[in-house]
């Protein structure tokens, strides 16, 4: 059945349908996984690059298709190539069991709020800090890269980390459930042409790892002290200490009753520390 007589409804059969709701979806998730990246602007070139193949066809310039068809393996490998961290991710969503995921225990259910306290004294003493808190999707090889800690999470580690000349502070911390488990980590820039030129190394590097993996990234900027997180490439900016509490608990879908805790009980400054 070819594409003309899908659109005859007499003709529809219910196989006809499911194939046209599946191509569907698959084109709807394909459109969400590259919204907002550089592989919209590669995505335009691949759509126009087959259209003037069919234009090749439609005048039967031969020359023209002989060179196009020569060089599709080649083509085939460089969108590969260019769509390698866009693929890669779509992967790991299909890997993602939903059913694992509702059952398995949150991995910072008892223990953000240790995060809000450190990112919000470091705010507070202008201490850049990049915190990289692990969710389904493992960062193992962002572990590696960097110095292996494996020790509770808690403020005074956080803070200790990434004070002003101590041996760890440059680089991101990697949270894995309710310990730190590597330090020093390199993570990778985004590419994303349009953000801002005002976002320095840090806060794309918390891009960065968030358009690859499902992270959540909290990052503290040295020159301003502004909090910030990320998540899935989108950053939120200008976040205090309960505002920063929400977004996590909002983020993890944590159960929290209770009322957010008042600035002078996430401030450590308050509390003496």
């Amino acid at each position: 059945m070819n594409l003309i007589e899908l659109f005859h409804l007499d003709r529809l059969t219910w196989s006809s349908a499911i194939d046209i709701l599946i191509v569907s979806i698959l084109i709807y998730h394909v459109l969400l996984l590259i919204r907002g990246t550089r592989a919209v602007q590669m995505a335009l070139g691949v759509g126009f690059l087959v259209l003037f193949y069919y234009v090749t066809l439609w005048f039967n310039l031969e020359t023209v298709q002989w060179i196009m068809t020569t060089i599709l393996p080649y083509f085939v490998v460089g969108i590969i190539v260019l769509f390698a961290a866009e693929i890669r991710r779509a992967l790991a969503n299909i890997g993602k069991n939903p059913l694992l995921r509702k059952f398995s225990p949150n991995p910072v259910m008892g223990a953000y709020d240790e995060i809000v306290l450190a990112a919000t004294a470091l705010s507070t003493q202008r201490v850049g800090a990049l915190i990289v808190i692990e969710r389904e999707m493992g960062l193992k090889n962002y572990m590696e890269s960097g110095v292996a800690v494996d020790a509770a999470l808690s403020y005074d580690l956080l803070v200790s980390i990434f004070s002003p000349g101590a041996p760890l502070h440059d680089g991101a911390v990697i949270v894995q459930k309710d310990r730190i488990t590597a330090a020093a980590c390199f993570l990778p820039l985004t590419l994303n042409p349009s953000l801002s030129k005002k976002l320095g190394t840090r806060h794309r590097a918390a891009i960065g790892v968030t358009e690859e993996s499902d992270a959540v990234v909290v990052v503290v900027s040295e020159e301003t002290g502004i909090i910030s997180t990320v998540v899935g490439g989108d950053i939120q900016r200008n976040l205090d200490g309960p505002s920063l509490r929400q977004h996590l608990a909002s983020i993890f879908a944590v159960a929290d009753s209770a009322p957010a805790a008042p600035a002078s009980q996430l401030s450590p400054v308050a509390e003496g520390k």
